[in-house]
């Protein structure tokens, strides 16, 4: 596994992972709100009141939030919402204001206010009082960036449709189940995330080759890592003869050298890909079943015929 972090200026760093599209963040825990439960974005609850709690008559309240302490403001990608602290008969907080983008500006009356900021998957929350004077509130969200890729073993490129990440949280026990942080991430898309260790999964294609890695992730920062997969497209196909076409409606069953099953599929052709080992390929056409052993080596991507032959031949009494 190659990972790489690189310090980008403030506004380069903006713009690179405004460029991924996620999910807001729950909230997160600052300034004693150990005990804040913040909703879910379709769980607050909207005002109620006729008159707006924002009106152009109260306080201005300016809303700016940096990735690192001391950094600029970041101009793009911001959800700011603007709830009140007290839950309402359903037990919601009522939602009073939200924008999107960079720095937003609200003009809120007096009072206090809990202040959820999120960018991508790093989010900060914090409690707010207006007065009728304009002020500036800050909020440091110590986030950076991570962009993941793979290659093959060789240094060949695998076709990101047969490339997929899911981030986990970092710091659990080897065997021990992680929260799931975000799924189905794309290669080369940029994610951002509060600093700390990620727990990453690498999966190529949709049976057994995949690898796991922690990758640290520093505020400020663009994280680049690559893993590489000991792995190998192949396709699988029985045959009369060697170089012949391929026999239509046959179904497969592909095991591993312990004798587990790992692929079924029916088809003339039986495309997958499969991590290095040793393999046994059972060709099932109409009464009869064939069987071939076969080794999958890093990168060698090819064609396996299983010849309809004699050889080949298993008694379907003996594999059943």
């Amino acid at each position: 596994m190659i990972a790489a972090a690189r310090r980008l200026s403030p506004v380069l760093m903006t713009a690179l992972l405004c460029a991924a599209a996620t999910i807001p963040a729950a909230a997160q825990e600052s300034d004693g709100l150990e005990d804040l439960k913040l909703p879910g974005i379709s769980s607050y609850s909207t005002p109620h009141a006729e008159r707006s709690l924002a009106t152009r008559e109260a306080g201005s309240v300016t809303l700016s939030a940096q990735l690192i302490d001391g950094g600029e403001d970041i101009t793009r990608g911001m959800i700011w919402r603007v709830f009140k602290p007290e839950p309402d008969s359903e037990g919601k907080l009522p939602l009073v204001a939200s924008a999107q983008g960079g720095t937003s500006i609200f003009d809120l009356e007096p009072g206090s206010y809990l202040v959820h900021a999120s960018y991508g998957r790093a989010g900060a929350t914090k409690r707010i009082s207006v007065g009728r004077e304009a002020q500036r509130e800050s909020f440091v969200l110590d986030a950076g960036g991570l962009k993941l890729d793979a290659i093959a073993s060789g240094g060949s490129r695998i076709p990101p449709a047969k490339l997929r990440f899911s981030i986990y949280e970092g710091g659990g026990e080897d065997n021990g189940e992680r929260a799931l942080i975000l799924p189905d991430v794309q290669s080369n898309s940029v994610v951002r995330l509060r600093s700390g260790t990620y727990h990453i999964v690498s999966t190529y294609g949709s049976v057994n080759a995949i690898i796991r890695s922690d990758i640290r992730v520093e505020a400020g920062k663009l994280t680049e890592a690559t893993v590489e997969h000991h792995a190998a497209e192949v396709t699988l196909k029985l045959v009369r003869e060697a170089g012949g076409e391929a026999i239509a409606d046959t179904s497969w069953s592909v095991l591993n050298e312990a004798g587990e099953q790992v692929k079924e599929s029916v088809g003339a052709f039986a495309p997958m890909v499969l991590a290095d080992g040793d393999y046994t390929a059972i060709a099932k056409n109409r009464d009869r079943i064939y069987q071939m052993d076969f080794k999958v080596e890093p990168g060698r991507n090819r064609e396996i015929e299983v010849v309809a032959s004699e050889a080949s031949a298993v008694d379907p009494e003996a594999a059943d």
